[in-house]
């Protein structure tokens, strides 16, 4: 593949596509192609993202896979279930990275159960920081981003669960979500006068979507039965995840030390996830606009269980970010190329 790529994204209008043009613009491997939309196809992109500057006079074009002709590759930034009939037009030889649900799940039983619709299949999982994915990413011309609260606690388990030192059975997680997460599309609930001064919990019972994907990724890393309840909480700010995550000890005496021990050795050469110094709870606000996962994590003595907390930027780790760091393993580019490694504070 050259080294100056040509990327296109679909879905360029939506929160998703406007983070991977702002992280795109900054890559100096990549060219910026066709960018195209549903219903805002033949408006400026300017109207509807901003703070591209560069891009603000491009006219936003149909999705279609003529769109994409002499692209080496296409971020389908798009609702769930839209992916796959592009995605199936496009050239073999294009790398094509859904950051929708279309091709995550390998088990279409729980595709069917949670979404409701035929299963299209299954790509290799941009979660690199996950054992052994690096090397499936490697060249792979079809990548399937995972889910933003996936990220969250997934990086926030594995290492206990690689390690031994819990099982994977149940385990309780609540997320504190920002809004962009579910999207640009108008709804009552994400307009600012239900927001503000509020914090309320959906998907609730087991019943949100990424729990299978969840359930997925703690196999990937050893558990044999996973179990976990999952509750988001949407919270008025932006952007943001903090998934605070428990979950029993397989020996419930083990130390605060061993615990980070495990953490250490699976994040310590990680460009992205960093376990914090002990003590130090990780924030939404010293992630935003980073590439970076930050995660702590302890142990409450007096019921045997990890307590591990992470906390990223859902449109950026959890989203566009992960999927330009699959990108670039895909392509043969160092893994950090473009990315963000620090956060914009206040």
């Amino acid at each position: 593949m050259p080294m100056s790529v040509k990327v296109g994204v679909a879905g360029a209008t939506g929160y998703a596509g406007g983070e991977l043009l702002r992280l795109l613009l900054a890559h100096p491997e990549v060219e910026v192609g066709a960018l195209t939309a549903g219903s805002s196809a033949g408006s400026r992109l300017g109207e509807h993202q901003p703070h591209l500057l560069p891009l603000a006079d491009r006219v936003v074009a149909p999705t279609t896979p003529e769109a994409f002709a002499g692209h080496d590759a296409v971020f389908l930034a798009l609702p769930h279930g839209t992916s796959a009939p592009l995605a199936q037009a496009l050239p073999d030889e294009v790398t094509v990275l859904d950051c929708g649900a279309d091709f995550r799940l390998a088990d279409g039983d729980a595709w069917r159960q949670f979404y409701g619709t035929d299963h299209a299949g299954t790509w290799p999982y941009g979660l690199p920081e996950l054992p052994r994915q690096r090397e499936l990413l490697a060249g792979a011309t079809r990548i399937a981003v995972p889910g933003c609260n996936v990220t969250a606690v997934t990086l926030a388990l594995f290492p206990a669960v690689a390690a031994g030192l819990v099982d994977g059975r149940d385990v309780v997680v609540t997320a504190a979500v920002g809004p962009s997460g579910a999207g640009k599309a108008r709804k009552p609930h994400l307009i600012g006068a239900e927001l503000m001064g509020s914090a309320t919990p959906y998907g609730v019972g087991g019943t949100h979507r990424h729990t299978p994907e969840m359930l997925q990724n703690l196999r990937a890393a050893g558990a044999i039965e996973p179990s976990i309840s999952f509750t988001p909480v949407l919270v008025p700010t932006a952007r943001g995840i903090l998934a605070s995550c428990t979950a029993p000890l397989t020996a419930p005496t083990t130390s605060v030390s061993a615990v980070r021990e495990a953490y250490t050795t699976a994040y310590g050469d990680e460009a992205f996830v960093h376990l914090l110094p002990e003590g130090q709870w990780p924030q939404t606000q010293w992630v935003t606009g980073s590439n970076n996962c930050l995660v702590q994590v302890t142990v409450d003595d007096s019921i045997g269980r990890l307590v591990a907390l992470a906390a990223l930027d859902n449109l950026t780790k959890g989203t566009a970010g992960q999927a330009i760091q699959a990108f670039n393993l895909a392509t043969g580019l160092p893994e950090a190329t473009g990315l963000p490694a620090t956060g914009v504070a206040p």
